[in-house]
């Protein structure tokens, strides 16, 4: 049989990805050849082929758009091929072929056709901005630049696989807190709209003798019942109206800044959007990136307008000449912890490993801070719920406990 080239993603016995080419017999030797180096397989594929074979696991290429999970492992591949030592148009080309997601395969074949005609990688994959933004492109063009583009790009990598971690905790957090909500809105629409409207009639020769509570819950439960059209359409107006103000300057800044100020989620919000910040920093500097640059793809890449604005002021007092620890101090936005690790990055020439040390450490906290509110949050859902069905069971069975005392 002859040998055929393969391409391959494995494991050393240090636990750190690799990527590679080796010649074999067929992918079952390929995988025995590289255990016997005591490398554990998690992709090879024939070179050439559009689809990878797999020891672990590989969903067949669709035409969804691609997730950040895929976009994290696209970049983390490019970092491994790139690290590897192949050559960037090589790189480009495997990754094309162990792509699962079609939309990332036509970028990378498309990439590859303009880095073949010349063009540096960073600047082919700016061409698709829907999935690559400035933080990605800035960071590779600096790497380029500086020769360390699998480092530069495995740093990438590592920030895209932690917002994938931190976003999926998030989510899983929150699913048991959403489904207990849904079940209380739905409960107290049902008595609202559907049982009270049928007791109404049972009530009505007693109006004079009702208790207040149930008057109350009678005329709330009349009023939703006749006007439900109407108050469906001014919250849905409230919302388009909200949404519409929200998209302008003034509006998306003081979301913004509520969002950092709200009680409770305000300080979680405010960490994890400055470990974000301090992240990209980080990654970008490390690349290479000029630190005024740098400052602005990272107020960017914050989503925060008001972190964006202070960013911004940092960037004007270092191009001042003001250290960059202290323009941050007077900024406002920035807590003193990335300040003093700020410092300490200027002081040590580090920067960078500072920044990550930052972003870790306030991630721990917002982990944390997430696992509090919603270990908060159930209780004061079951609480909410049982309070409105507590009064709601407690006004219908009034008006009959003293109705029985009449007829006594």
């Amino acid at each position: 049989m002859a040998q055929q080239t393969f391409t391959y993603t494995a494991l050393d016995a240090a636990g750190t990805r690799r990527a590679g080419m080796l010649d074999a017999d067929s992918p079952e030797a390929a995988v025995a050849r590289l255990a016997a180096e005591g490398r554990y397989v998690l992709e090879i594929a024939v070179a050439g082929r559009a689809r990878p074979q797999a020891p672990s696991s590989g969903a067949a290429a669709t035409g969804r758009v691609p997730s950040r999970q895929d976009l994290a492992l696209f970049t983390r591949r490019l970092a491994d091929l790139a690290s590897a030592g192949l050559p960037l148009d090589r790189v480009l080309q495997v990754v094309a072929e162990q792509s699962e997601s079609a939309a990332l395969r036509r970028v990378a074949e498309e990439a590859l056709a303009d880095v073949r005609g010349g063009l540096p990688v960073s600047q082919a994959l700016a061409k698709h901005p829907r999935y690559f933004d400035g933080v990605f492109t800035q960071t590779l063009r600096a790497g380029e630049a500086s020769g360390q583009f699998g480092e530069v790009a495995g740093r990438l990598a590592d920030y895209q696989e932690k917002e994938v971690t931190r976003r999926g905790q998030i989510v899983g957090a929150l699913v048991y807190p959403g489904v207990l909500a849904a079940t209380a809105l739905g409960v107290i629409v049902f008595l609202i709209t559907f049982v009270l409207p049928r007791l109404s009639g049972v009530f009505a020769d007693m109006a004079d003798q009702l208790p207040l509570s149930t008057k109350l819950l009678l005329g709330g439960s009349d009023f939703v019942t006749h006007n439900g059209i109407v108050l469906a359409l001014a919250l849905a107006g409230g919302l388009v109206g909200l949404r519409a103000w929200f998209a302008t300057p003034a509006g998306a800044e003081a979301r913004d800044r509520l969002l950092l100020t709200a009680p409770a989620i305000g300080p979680v919000v405010r960490k994890a959007t400055v470990s974000r910040f301090a992240r990209v920093l980080g990654t970008l500097v490390y690349g290479g990136v000029p630190i005024l640059e740098a400052l602005e793809i990272a107020g960017l890449s914050a989503s925060n307008r008001v972190v964006l604005r202070s960013a911004r002021a940092v960037e004007a007092e270092v191009r001042a000449g003001r250290p960059i620890a202290e323009a941050m101090r007077d900024a406002g936005a920035f807590p003193p912890v990335l300040t003093h690790m700020v410092a300490v990055g200027e002081e040590t020439g580090d920067l960078p490993r500072m920044l990550g040390r930052v972003a870790d450490s306030l991630d721990f906290e917002v982990d944390t801070g997430v696992r509090r509110l919603v270990a908060l949050l159930e209780p004061v859902i079951v609480l909410t719920m049982g309070v409105v069905v507590g009064f709601v069971v407690l006004s219908v069975i009034l008006p009959i406990y003293q109705a029985q005392n009449l007829v006594k």
